[in-house]
């Protein structure tokens, strides 16, 4: 069932549907990506445990209790979330899992192997969105035991002007979409950054800031949208076994944020 909340002030409004980021509109303007639209069927999701095509390692991968089932980027997009707090400038969601429970893997028999996925580990995940003045934080809180493997990526999707024309900045250098088409699925890394710009040419920019994530990476395959997507780890361009030992290792509860800025 569709449960759509809104958030809203005096120059910007955002739209969340069952906890994925459907609108932000900024003075008239929006700013991401809407379902429907070529490009990708979703706004937004989030990927954990892991990063990734996990195909290169048969979707198994080592923890200290056993060997999981993943499929690409993770177990967490399977869940849903329930809403457990909202006031007018702020709404928080939380998705649980209770360790080696067997979930449904919607890629299956399409796109994947494997029909099942599981998580050798208890965890709780929340999102919370607040809306600001011309700016959107949210933020992300991983409770589980201490040692518990991970990684974590944000992915959400932005509009574009349809033109091919738009430009990024980060690293003090210039990005463009040719670049990123040419990285295809890999899609595009961009490292060791808090901090990247959306260079628009039909509405503002977009300052898009984090803390805990450390690198973004770039992707699509349409002139109309582009996901810059916070991440913590890389995987796609190199030789990644998916191990705990190639992992963050959690220290009980784990903070990161987003903050989508217009400038």
């Amino acid at each position: 069932m569709k449960s759509i909340i809104v958030l809203e002030n005096s120059n910007s409004k955002v739209s969340i549907e069952n906890g994925e980021l459907i609108s932000f509109i900024f003075k008239g303007d929006e700013y991401v990506h809407q379902k429907g639209n070529k490009g990708w069927r979703k706004s937004d999701d989030e990927m954990f445990p892991v990063i990734g095509p996990t195909s290169m390692n048969n979707y198994r991968m080592h923890t200290k209790k056993g060997e999981a089932i993943q499929d690409q980027h993770g177990l967490l997009r399977e869940l849903d979330y329930e809403l457990f707090y909202k006031d007018n400038a702020c709404v928080k969601f939380i998705k649980s899992y209770a360790a080696n429970t067997k979930i449904n893997n919607a890629k299956f028999p399409e796109k994947s192997t494997e029909s099942l996925l599981n998580w050798p580990f208890d965890f709780t995940f929340e999102k919370h969105f607040t809306l600001k003045e011309g700016m959107l934080e949210i933020n992300f809180i991983i409770n589980s035991e201490e040692g518990m493997p991970y990684m974590l990526g944000y992915h959400p999707a932005f509009m574009l002007s349809d033109s091919g024309k738009e430009t990024l900045i980060a690293n003090d250098k210039n990005i463009t979409l040719e670049n990123i088409y040419e990285a295809g699925h890999n899609a595009f890394p961009v490292l060791n950054t808090d901090k990247i710009v959306l260079k628009n040419i039909d509405k503002n920019d977009l300052e898009i800031t984090t803390t805990g994530f450390d690198n973004f990476m770039l992707w699509t395959q349409v002139d109309n949208m582009l996901c810059i997507e916070p991440i913590t780890q890389y995987t796609s361009y190199t030789d990644q076994k998916f191990s705990e030992e190639n992992m963050r290792l959690s220290k009980g509860k784990n903070e990161f944020s987003v903050k989508l800025k217009v400038i």
